[in-house]
């Protein structure tokens, strides 16, 4: 979003100090004539006013506008006791409750995550901070007793009209627009984010983004991803703006995660306080610098040169025109070009992990690196491979050589090749593009996991079923493909038209089988095989993708046992 205060917060906006002084200067740019009458958001039936400049970019929101009002600069009081009756005592500054179904989904979502991703460190706090600035706590509360908001709560269509162009994901089932994306609910996804970003937070079995349980838990998650550990600052403001890519965001999250931090109390549900002031609000007041007046020229009373002395001539030199400030160049600013920081081959097997990552190093035009730049890297093409985590955009800040290193890359099940494209966030400048390819699952090794001999007598069927196990690297090798053939010989892998054979649907004898998987544990259970009235020892061939091959004996031969034996004629006997 563009910025619309003229103010920027130093990285250490966490602290208590230079929170603070944020929020002082903040709070004298609020408009006292503006209006919120839809609260801040657009209902079915409302609008809102465009945002120029606006772009999408893959994050949670879609830069969808926010709330910029401010926490107060007074500390919230202390969280109340609880009275007699244990309920707690709704006391001090109103912008510090926060309604109590609210609350406890932060809370909720907290314990779970310290549970499944504890390196994350994330504080329910900062859920509270995000609610606040996307929904103003779901519209101060309006929420049934299971979180789901009363009335959806939509951020304007994404039609590219003053906002980013995100153009309909879900049929409109999030959001009531088949045309275009809008965000959606307390926390304001937009459905193509949350399409991979839902999660179910109550346990009903439904991941919606209405519901207060499921959208925290969901922001939650998508807060913990890329491996970021948000008591780390850097790891915090990534994250954040990861959700919303505006410094003036960042800025406001922090203060009112600075200010939640400080003390909260539980308001009844419809109660709590509603923002007032939008990002996109064309009420509010800028507080840019206002560009000094001109200055005022007065005659010279000293008399005009002489002429032929320097600086001769009739009348008095024309004043210079003021030079106006220039602002000082970001990191950013001075970026020319992404250049590849020795990236290995991209490979991986579908479904596992690529071992290399990608690394981008930002260079000025004389290719001197430059630190603290953020690169957006972005997965496209027909494939189902993420970053870790399940993304497919991630946003990473260069370290002192200039190097981003992009989250790991997961293969999905999709084979082939596809692209990441990694760019400058705020600049237009020559990135960087990086071909990856995901190759079919295969198996190095293939054993039987029972050295029982397969025996079978004439038109019978072999007791035992064939299973072997298939591994890769010494590790289980699941999902690979596999063939099985009856074979004539060694040196004549052709399939054999007699001796055993396994049966089709219908009860036919066939003698190879396609389209065979390994399980979760790399086992493959052939069926039961059958043999037909040719005696002598068989050959059948498990090939798996990748060309490993395992060659088991199947032997047919006579029952002895079954019958007695007939003596042979004796030499002295006649006819």
């Amino acid at each position: 979003m563009a910025a619309h205060f003229g103010r920027r917060l130093r990285k250490g906006a966490a602290t208590t100090a230079v929170a603070a002084a944020a929020v002082a200067a903040l709070s004298a740019s609020q408009a006292p004539g503006a209006t919120g009458e839809d609260h801040g958001r657009q209902t079915a039936a409302g609008a809102s006013a465009p945002v120029p400049g606006a772009t999408s970019d893959g994050n949670a929101t879609g830069n969808s506008p926010y709330y910029t009002d401010l926490p107060p600069l007074n500390s919230p009081r202390p969280s109340p006791s609880p009275t007699t009756a244990g309920t707690p005592v709704a006391t001090g500054d109103a912008e510090a409750g926060i309604p109590a179904t609210v609350l406890d989904a932060y809370k909720k979502a907290e314990a779970e995550l310290r549970s499944t991703k504890p390196g994350c460190n994330l504080p329910w706090q900062l859920l509270a901070a995000i609610g606040k600035v996307e929904s103003g706590q779901a519209d101060g509360g309006r929420v049934d007793a299971d979180g789901t908001t009363i009335g959806r709560i939509l951020g304007p269509a994404l039609d590219g009209n003053g906002f980013a162009l995100v153009k309909d994901t879900d049929h409109g089932e999030y959001d009531g627009n088949t045309e275009y994306d809008q965000a959606v609910g307390p926390m304001q996804f937009i459905p193509s984010t949350w399409a991979w970003a839902g999660r179910d937070g109550n346990g009903d079995g439904k991941k919606d983004p209405n519901n207060v349980y499921d959208a925290a838990l969901a922001a939650g998650d998508y807060l913990c991803r890329n491996g970021w550990d948000l008591s780390r600052e850097d790891d915090l403001h990534s994250a954040i703006l990861s959700y919303n890519d505006s410094q003036d965001y960042l800025s406001t999250v922090l203060s009112w995660l600075e200010y939640y931090r400080k003390g909260t109390h539980s308001v009844p549900n419809g109660t709590g306080s509603v923002p007032g002031h939008r990002s996109d609000d064309s009420s509010r007041h800028s507080q840019s610098p206002k560009p000094s007046n001109p200055p005022t020229t007065k005659p010279d009373p000293r008399p005009d040169p002489k002429p032929g002395k320097p600086g001769g001539g009739s009348g008095n030199p024309s004043p210079k025109p003021p030079v106006p400030p220039t602002t000082p160049q970001t990191p950013t600013d001075t970026v020319d070009h992404l250049q590849d920081a020795d990236t290995a081959q991209l490979t991986a097997m579908a479904g596992h992990a690529f071992a290399e990552r990608i690394g981008t190093r930002a260079e000025t035009k004389a290719d001197k690196s430059v630190a603290k730049v953020r690169i957006r890297f972005t997965i496209s093409g027909d494939t189902d491979a993420t970053f870790t985590g399940g993304e497919t955009v991630a946003t990473v800040t260069t370290d002192a050589r200039g190097v981003a290193l992009a989250p790991a890359l997961q293969a999905g099940e999709k084979t082939g090749g596809f692209k990441v494209t990694a760019t400058v966030v705020g600049r237009s400048v020559k990135g960087a593009d990086y071909t990856a390819t995901v190759t079919e699952r295969v198996a190095d090794t293939l054993t039987r996991t029972s050295d029982t001999p397969l025996t079978c007598t004439p038109g019978g069927e072999f007791a035992d079923q064939v299973q072997v196990k298939a591994t890769y690297k010494g590790a289980v090798a699941d999902k690979v493909a596999a063939t099985a053939t009856l074979i004539k010989s060694p040196l004549d892998t052709s399939e054999n038209d007699k001796g055993p054979y396994f049966k089709d649907k219908n009860g036919k004898p066939v003698r190879t089988l396609d389209g065979l998987l390994t399980d979760a544990k790399g086992l493959l259970t052939l069926p039961k095989l059958y043999a037909d009235d040719n005696t002598g020892t068989f050959l059948l061939r498990i090939t798996t993708a990748g060309g490993t091959t395992l060659t088991v004996e199947l032997k047919v031969a006579a029952d002895d046992t079954s019958a007695s034996p007939t003596p042979s004629p004796s030499p002295s006997s006649s006819s």
